[in-house]
């Protein structure tokens, strides 16, 4: 995982979707059998601002620029389904969204503007990361086990989370979609 170097009074955050339990704890506990380090450090989620330094007087307006972004987008269903990975490019295996995909890429697309506003590392493709940053063999297991997975619920919120000195990101925002729009039925599968 990419994190940028903080400085001074900075604090490293990141905004995302919660995936919640029972599916979460699911999702973690294949992250935990294949044994990598972030099992329990990173919630399992889907992102929509990876890690980013702010200057903690900011968070104020991180604050308000997520709540009314929150405020006018309606809550949407979610639908995961088997794995994928982003090798050769980046040793990641993850669950699909299979559904909700064009929501979360709005969303993504909102969340990154204002006081968020930054270029992406690479272009955005909403996930739930299950293994990271380890050896082929373990990647390949991890493909295995999440192969099947499958969830369905209803994303009812956006987190803003902070990375602590102890390296565990925490929640200190919890966002509730609000807002009544409703968006047109589309394809929203993502391979």
């Amino acid at each position: 995982m990419h994190l940028p170097e903080r400085s001074g009074d900075q604090v490293r955050i990141g905004v995302a979707l919660q995936v919640p339990a029972p599916y979460g704890t699911l999702v973690q506990a294949v992250r935990a059998r294949v044994g990598d380090p972030f099992a329990h450090a990173i919630p399992p989620h889907i992102t929509l601002l990876p890690p980013t330094v702010v200057e903690r007087d900011h968070l104020p307006d991180v604050v308000a620029h997520l709540a009314a972004i929150a405020a006018a987008e309606a809550p949407f269903v979610v639908a995961l389904e088997g794995a994928g990975t982003f090798r050769p490019v980046s040793p990641v295996v993850f669950v699909k969204v299979a559904r909700g995909a064009e929501r979360c890429a709005a969303l993504e697309s909102l969340v990154r503007s204002g006081p968020l506003a930054q270029e992406l590392r690479f272009p955005y493709h909403p996930h739930v990361t299950v293994a990271h940053d380890l050896d082929e063999d373990t990647l390949d297991r991890a493909h295995l086990l999440v192969e099947d997975f499958e969830a369905t619920y209803a994303q009812g919120s956006m987190r803003l989370y902070e990375h602590g000195e102890d390296g565990v990101w925490r929640t200190v925002a919890r966002l509730p979609l609000t807002g009544t729009s409703v968006h047109a039925a589309t394809a929203d599968r993502v391979g």
